[in-house]
């Protein structure tokens, strides 16, 4: 049961945000810059956020060049490039509003692995680079086999390695502090194991059902406008729209004794990825190995692809050094027919931005920053 001053004083918003990740977190933030005086709230069903926000690996990155001359045929120049650009501009407005040193953002570039069948890939550097120089106003990759024996990596796997200067990696724990922090200093209340059952617009009003582990009465949240910041988790709110949820695997290992890793790293178009924290190597990934059964939205491990994993560190990664497993976890992500993120009005008093395509850290405080303008004055 809820009280009177519960119902008086908790529930009833200007604005709510669904979600208390990345996307959610700067929507509210961006909708206090230019509302001071209404009152803002978010929701998260989970004790911490549920999707991917503090599960990812912490990469700061935009696209390695075999993911880019992948994803070329399907969306096209003009679309592709539209879109590295967003992300980078994204990174950029995510340093700018909490800062490097909140979020530990390091520059230690990108780097892909280059095994024999990525290598038709390498004939398409120069090309990428011309296209991408509007952008950076630079050459981003450099093919440098001298690269895999700095790094201690396989030199019977691997052909070469393509480094990109733009990229870098941030702590993901320490990021979404920040941005909790951020909102609680605009006071922007934040509500934690909030499951929401149903939404409903009754007039002027939306009104949210919440679950209510204490008791049999449901919590009823009310607000004026209502923004869905939830990604994968969305799909109970918008069954119309195209989100397929998609699992990732993080594991990081105990620290390693002379561990030549630095920087962030990625192989097989972007689908596996791999980063030093200080001397631990972080690894995740492989969704593309068992697609249909990492479309969940449960986490866990699928063993089949921590297998792949093991199997890579041990005979790619760190070839001939010993290793050990601290941890292993999974985090959800949104992908659909294209690697556009939906952000859109779905009604009078609801914005929507989700499916960000797993390159939440790159785009999502761009994102809501973009919601907020939708919703206007």
């Amino acid at each position: 049961m809820i009280s009177f001053w519960e119902r008086e004083h908790f529930t009833n918003y200007d604005f709510v945000v669904l979600g208390a990740g990345i996307v959610g977190c700067s929507t509210a933030y961006h909708l206090r810059q230019k509302h001071p005086n209404a009152s803002i709230a978010i929701l998260e069903r989970g004790v911490f956020p549920s999707g991917a926000s503090t599960k990812n690996a912490g990469f700061a990155c935009f696209g390695s060049l075999t993911e880019l001359v992948d994803d070329l045929p399907q969306l096209g120049e003009e679309s592709l490039m539209a879109l590295v650009e967003k992300r980078w501009t994204g990174l950029q407005k995510l340093r700018n509003t909490l800062g490097d040193k909140k979020i530990d953002y390091q520059c230690n570039g990108g780097f892909e692995l280059i095994r024999e069948k990525e290598m038709p890939a390498l004939g398409k550097l120069d090309q990428f680079n011309e296209r991408l120089k509007a952008i950076f106003q630079a050459n981003v990759f450099k093919d440098e086999p001298r690269l895999i024996k700095q790094f201690g990596l396989s030199t019977s796997k691997i052909q070469t390695v393509v480094s990109n200067q733009f990229e870098g990696q941030i702590n993901t724990g320490k990021m979404m502090r920040a941005w909790w922090d951020l909102c609680g200093e605009n006071n922007i209340k934040l509500f934690t194991g909030c499951k929401i059952e149903h939404i409903d617009e009754q007039g002027e009003i939306v009104v949210l059902k919440v679950e209510n582990t204490t008791g049999s009465d449901k919590v009823c949240f009310k607000t004026k406008q209502l923004a869905i910041c939830t990604n994968a988790f969305a799909q109970q709110f918008l069954p119309n729209e195209n989100i397929i949820p998609g699992r990732g695997m993080v594991m990081i290992t105990q620290p390693v004794d002379g561990l030549k890793i630095k920087g962030v790293f990625h192989y097989d178009e972007g689908y596996f990825y791999f980063r030093n924290f200080e001397n631990r190597l972080l690894i995740g990934g492989g969704r593309n190995l068992d697609k249909e059964s990492e479309q969940t939205l449960a986490f866990g491990i699928n063993e089949k692809i921590k297998a792949a994993i093991l199997r890579d560190i041990s005979e790619m990664i760190l070839p001939g050094q010993d290793f050990q497993i601290d941890m292993e976890w999974s985090g959800i992500m949104a992908f659909g027919e294209n690697k556009s993120p939906i952000v859109k009005r779905i009604s009078d008093k609801i914005v929507v931005g989700v499916r960000l395509g797993g390159m939440g850290v790159a785009i999502g405080t761009q994102i809501g920053a973009e919601i907020q303008e939708l919703f206007g004055d």
